[in-house]
């Protein structure tokens, strides 16, 4: 792919993949680093792009991809215990510190769970995709994203059970 192709089918993504990142990373800046890494992936492999069928959807993965590896490394670099203080506290503090440990538990469960289905709840349930944006982004069937999100959430739901009742 020339340099005129590239710029003309990849950087108008930008938005697009711009968006994937921000509500999988949370942070501005770490989507816009995320959305630059994949530009550069994008033009290390811009020979071969001519073999995808969706441009869009290749992007889309790639930026996936290292969202998640961003979050992984994000997660062994900060303790739960920083996630308290990233949010205003409310009138009672105690309400704040059980919703932060609660969020941060589930936070904690989702990012234990295999790649796949991670990407797949973090996208259906907190980015609000549809589940057949799900199967093109992914790289699956429809059939395939319903039976990992019902297993995801069904994991999340018994190992949040598992870990609040003593």
């Amino acid at each position: 792919m020339k340099p005129e192709q590239f710029k003309a089918d990849v950087l108008p993504l930008r938005d697009g993949l711009f968006r994937v990142a921000r509500r999988m990373l949370e942070e501005e800046q770490d989507a816009e680093d995320a959305v630059q890494e994949a530009f550069l992936k994008l033009w290390q492999l811009r020979d071969s792009l001519d073999r995808y069928d969706s441009l869009a959807a290749f992007a889309t993965t790639v930026t996936r991809n290292l969202c998640i590896d961003k979050l992984r490394l994000r997660e062994r670099q900060c303790s739960l215990d920083d996630s308290l203080y990233k949010q205003a506290a409310p009138d009672n503090p105690y309400l704040q510190l059980e919703r932060s440990s609660t969020e941060a538990l589930l936070k904690a469960i989702i990012e234990d769970l295999p790649g796949l289905q991670q990407a797949i709840i973090k996208l259906r349930d907190i980015e609000e995709y549809e589940l057949d944006e799900i199967a093109t982004i992914t790289g699956t069937s429809v059939e395939a994203v319903r039976v990992n999100l019902s297993r995801a959430r069904k994991r999340v739901r018994e190992t949040f059970v598992r870990m609040t009742n003593h």
